[in-house]
C-alpha cells in the first residue's frame, strides 16, 4: 500500500475535529496510511499547529461579511442609492428609477410606494456580493424611535451608511436617525447624495454634521466640478481621481489627479489627517514627527477610528446619476467592521439578566435573535441574526423566551423577495427560518446556556383604543392583522372589553397606536373606526385596613358558607411585584384546600377597584383567620367571600389613583424654548432638565399621559415644524385631589348611562 506524502497528514486529520472535547482526533484511514506511531506523534505535537490551520475557515469568512443598514431623512435618495447597490453587485440586472417611466419602479419597493418608510425593503436583509464579501442591507425601519421594533433592527447592523443631501442638508429626521445609531453604537459613514444638483454645496452639509450632529467627521473624498459639472471625485487616500463611464456608470476609471486641483486636495488631505490623528495615537505619532504618511497607515487609521466611532468619514456621489456608489461599497468593506470586531452582550436568565460579552465565533454555542417577522407565501418567516455558534437545517433549537425545542425545518437566505436554500449558517450571518412559530425579539439556542439578547421584561402598555372594522365582512383580515402585531410587537397587546364587547388595542403612546391603525388600513385594506384614547390608570391603597367577612347564603339544598379575616396593606415602594397574598391562618380555621380559591377570589377583586374600575397594584394581603361548615363551605363560597371581604375595606384602606408619567424629551430652537416650557407647565408638567446642544434647547420633562394627546400638532405650531419630541413610560404616580374626584364622578356617570 503507497504511503501518502507528509503534505497530505493534516488534510486528513481535519475530518475528526469534535466540537464537543474541542480536539483533533486521526481519522482511521490516517492511522492506516502513517501508522499509529506517527500519528500518535502528530495528534500529540501538532494539535495546536493544526488547530491554528483550522481557524481561517471561519475567521476568514467572518472577515469577509458586513452586516449594514442604510438610513436618512425621507427623500434623500435612499432607495436610489440601494438600487445602484444592488446593480452593481449584480443582484438586478437593470436599474428602475423610483418614479420610472417605464413603469417598473425601483426593486426594493416592490411593497406600496406610499410606504412612508424610509428604505422600502421587502425583505428584512438583502444580501449583495463585492469584490469577495457577503453584504447584508438590513432595512432600518423609518418610524417611531421609541418602539422596541427599532431598537432590534439597530441591534443587528454592525454598521451604517448615513445618507445626506447636498442641497437640504442635515434634516430633522437625519438627526433622528443618527442618536439612534448613537444609542445603539454602530459606527457609520456618511454619504453626501445628489451633488449634480443645482445648489448641491457638500462642505456645508459636512459643517452641518460636525455641528447638528456633533460628528467628528471629514472628507475622504473631494468632487470634481459640482452641479451639472460633477464628473468624478478625488479619492484623499489613495490619491487617484476616478470618473464613471458607462451607460450606468459601471466602468470606474482611475486617473491622475487635475493640475489645477493639487492645491484643494493637498488642503483637504491635511484635514483629514488632522480630524483622524486627534483621535487615533499611532497615526497622531507619524504626523507630529512629520512622517510621509502613506495610503496605507491613512487606511488603516480612517478604519481604526471608525470602528471605535469616534470618527465618521464622509464619502460623495450621485446616485441617480451613477457616480460614486462603487467607491462607497469600497468604503464599507474597508472602514465598517466585520461581526468579530464588534463587540455584542447577551443577558444570562439563570443569573438574574447579568450581561454576558458573546465572542461571535462559530465555535461556541448557538445564540440567535429572531429580530423581523414575515407573514410568506409558505407561512411566518422569521429573519435570525446568529450571534454565535452555527445553526443547521434539521437541528433542533431551543426558544429561551417561551422554553419549547423546536426543529428547523428549513433554512433559507434572502435577496429582496427571492430565496435560496441553504444548510448551515454561522455567526455574524442573518438569515430566515420557515415554519418557526415564535415573536419578534425571541431568542433561541442550542440549549446548553440560557442567555437572552433582549430583555425579557416588556414594559406595560400605557394607552388603550377601542377599535372595530367598518364592515362586518372584513372582520377575518382585521384579527389576522392584530396576531400578526402582536408578534412582532410585545409593546402591542389586544384585549376585549367584556361591558361594550369593543376590541382594545393597548400600546406605547398616541403615535405608536396611530401607526398600527394606519398599517391595518394599508397592508389589510380594513378599514377601522377608532374610539377616544383611553389612559390606563391604575389604583392602589395607601394605608393598613382589616376585613372580617362573613358570605352566607342558604337557598335548600346545599348552601353556601365561608368566611375571611384578615388586612390589606400597600407594598413598600419600588416592589417589584404588584400583588402579594400571604397565609398567616394557624390551625384549622380554613381547610388548606380553600385557601388558592381564597386568593383567586383576591385577585380577581383587585382586578377592578371601586374608585374607576381599573386594576389595584401594590397591594399586600394577609389572611390572619376564618370559619368553615363542614357540609355549606365550598370553593365558590370561599372565593365569593373574598371578592366581598375586598370591597368591604377597599374604601377603608384609602385608595388613590395612578396615572401613567411619561418621560418627555423635546428638541426645540433655543429662540422657543419660552413657549414649550411654558405650555409643559400648562400641562401640569415638572421639567427636570435643561440642556443647551448648539442652537438648540434639549427639555426633560415628566408629564402626565393624558395632558400629551395632540401634542405633536400642538408642537409643531409652536416651533414652526422645528421641534421634535421622544415620549417613553417612566411610572404611575398618584394623582391630585381634584382630579381624583373628576375621574370618579366621570367613571360614576359613565356607569349611569
Amino acid at each position: 500500500m503507497a504511503r501518502f506524502p507528509r503534505s497530505a497528514i493534516p488534510r486528513l486529520l481535519y475530518t475528526f475535529f469534535s466540537s464537543k472535547t474541542r480536539r483533533f482526533y486521526p481519522s482511521p484511514t490516517a492511522a492506516l496510511l502513517l501508522g499509529n506511531f506517527e500519528v500518535r506523534q502528530f495528534s500529540a505535537g501538532n494539535v495546536a499547529r493544526a488547530k491554528d490551520a483550522k481557524e481561517p475557515w471561519w475567521k476568514e469568512s467572518m472577515e469577509r461579511l458586513r452586516n449594514i443598514g442604510i438610513s436618512a431623512h425621507i427623500d434623500s435618495g435612499k432607495t436610489t442609492l440601494t438600487e445602484r447597490i444592488l446593480y452593481y453587485t449584480g443582484r438586478i440586472h437593470e436599474i428602475h428609477e423610483v418614479r420610472g417611466k417605464d413603469g417598473v419602479g425601483a426593486k426594493m419597493d416592490s411593497m406600496d410606494l406610499e410606504r412612508e418608510k424610509g428604505i422600502t425593503i421587502q425583505s428584512a436583509a438583502t444580501y449583495c456580493t463585492w469584490k469577495d464579501y457577503q453584504i447584508n442591507i438590513i432595512d432600518t425601519p423609518g418610524h417611531v424611535d421609541f418602539t422596541i421594533e427599532v431598537e432590534r433592527a439597530l441591534r443587528v447592523l454592525d454598521g451604517a451608511i448615513l445618507v445626506l443631501c447636498s442641497v437640504g442638508g442635515v434634516q430633522s429626521q437625519s438627526i433622528t436617525v443618527d442618536r439612534q445609531m448613537r444609542r445603539y453604537e454602530v459606527p457609520r459613514l456618511a454619504f453626501i447624495n445628489k451633488l449634480d444638483r443645482m445648489g448641491a454645496d457638500p462642505w456645508k452639509v459636512l459643517n452641518q454634521a460636525r455641528s447638528k450632529l456633533r460628528h467628528h467627521s471629514a472628507a475622504v473624498q473631494v468632487p470634481i466640478g459640482l452641479e451639472e459639472n460633477f464628473q468624478g471625485f478625488i479619492d484623499l487616500v489613495q490619491l487617484k481621481a476616478y470618473y464613471f463611464h458607462g451607460s450606468s456608470g459601471e466602468k470606474v476609471v482611475a486617473e491622475e489627479i487635475p493640475a489645477d486641483m493639487d492645491v484643494i486636495v493637498a488642503e483637504k488631505r491635511r484635514e483629514l489627517i488632522e480630524m483622524v490623528s486627534e483621535v487615533d495615537d499611532k497615526l497622531a505619532e507619524a504626523f507630529l514627527n512629520d512622517d510621509p504618511i502613506s495610503s496605507v497607515d491613512l487606511e488603516e487609521a480612517v478604519c481604526r477610528a471608525t470602528i471605535a466611532r469616534k470618527f465618521v468619514p464622509v464619502f460623495m456621489g450621485s446616485a441617480f446619476k451613477n457616480k460614486g456608489v462603487q467607491p462607497l461599497l469600497d468604503g464599507v468593506l474597508s472602514y465598517l467592521p466585520c461581526p468579530i470586531e464588534v463587540s455584542n452582550y447577551a443577558l444570562d436568565q439563570t443569573k438574574n439578566e447579568e450581561k454576558v460579552m458573546l465572542p461571535g465565533t462559530p465555535d461556541g454555542p448557538l445564540v440567535a435573535l429572531a429580530f423581523k417577522l414575515e407573514e410568506g407565501r409558505f407561512g411566518q418567516l422569521t429573519y435570525l441574526r446568529v450571534y454565535e455558534g452555527v445553526i443547521r437545517k434539521g437541528d433542533f433549537i431551543v426558544n429561551i423566551n417561551t422554553g419549547k425545542k423546536i426543529k428547523v425545518p428549513r433554512l433559507v437566505r434572502m435577496h429582496s423577495d427571492e430565496m435560496e436554500d441553504i444548510q448551515e449558517a454561522h455567526a455574524g450571518q442573518i438569515v430566515a427560518v420557515f415554519g418557526v412559530d415564535c415573536a419578534s425579539g425571541d431568542t433561541f439556542t442550542n440549549g446548553s446556556v440560557k442567555y437572552t439578547m433582549t430583555s425579557m421584561s416588556v414594559p406595560e402598555p400605557v394607552m388603550s383604543l377601542a377599535v372595530q372594522p367598518v364592515s362586518k365582512d372584513s372582520g377575518g383580515q382585521f384579527s389576522k392583522a392584530l396576531n400578526r402585531f402582536q408578534r412582532e410587537d410585545p409593546t402591542f397587546r389586544v384585549g376585549l372589553d367584556a361591558e361594550s364587547g369593543q376590541t382594545i388595542i393597548s400600546g406605547m403612546g398616541e403615535l405608536h397606536l396611530d401607526i398600527y391603525v394606519e398599517r391595518i388600513r394599508r397592508e389589510y385594506k380594513v378599514d377601522a373606526i377608532v374610539g377616544k384614547p383611553r389612559v390606563n390608570f391604575r389604583e392602589t391603597i395607601t394605608q393598613h385596613a382589616e376585613f372580617d367577612y362573613l358570605h352566607k347564603k342558604q337557598s335548600g339544598g346545599q348552601g353556601q358558607y365561608g368566611r375571611v379575616c384578615g388586612y390589606v396593606e400597600p407594598l413598600p415602594p419600588g416592589s417589584p411585584i404588584k400583588f402579594e397574598f400571604e397565609n398567616m391562618i394557624v390551625g384549622r380555621a380554613v381547610p388548606s384546600n380553600f385557601i388558592p380559591a381564597i386568593e383567586k377570589g383576591f385577585k380577581e377583586a383587585a382586578n377592578s377597584g371601586s374608585l374607576i374600575g381599573h386594576p389595584v397594584e401594590n397591594i399586600r394581603i394577609v389572611l390572619t383567620d376564618g370559619a368553615s361548615h363542614a357540609v355549606d363551605s365550598s370553593e365558590l363560597a370561599f372565593k365569593l367571600a373574598a371578592i366581598y371581604a375586598f370591597r368591604q375595606c377597599y374604601s377603608a384602606a384609602r385608595p388613590v389613583i395612578l396615572e401613567p408619567i411619561m418621560l418627555v424629551e423635546l428638541k426645540v430652537p433655543t429662540e422657543f424654548q419660552g413657549t414649550v416650557a411654558g405650555d409643559i407647565n400648562k400641562r401640569k408638567g415638572v421639567i427636570v432638565g435643561n440642556d443647551q446642544d448648539g442652537d438648540d434647547s434639549i427639555i426633560t420633562a415628566n408629564v402626565p399621559l393624558k395632558n400629551m394627546f395632540g401634542y405633536s400638532t400642538m408642537l409643531q405650531s409652536m416651533t414652526q415644524g422645528k421641534g421634535e419630541f421622544t415620549m417613553e413610560y417612566k411610572e404611575h404616580s398618584p394623582v391630585s385631589q381634584d382630579v381624583q374626584m373628576q375621574l370618579v364622578s366621570t367613571h360614576k356617570a359613565d356607569k349611569a348611562e
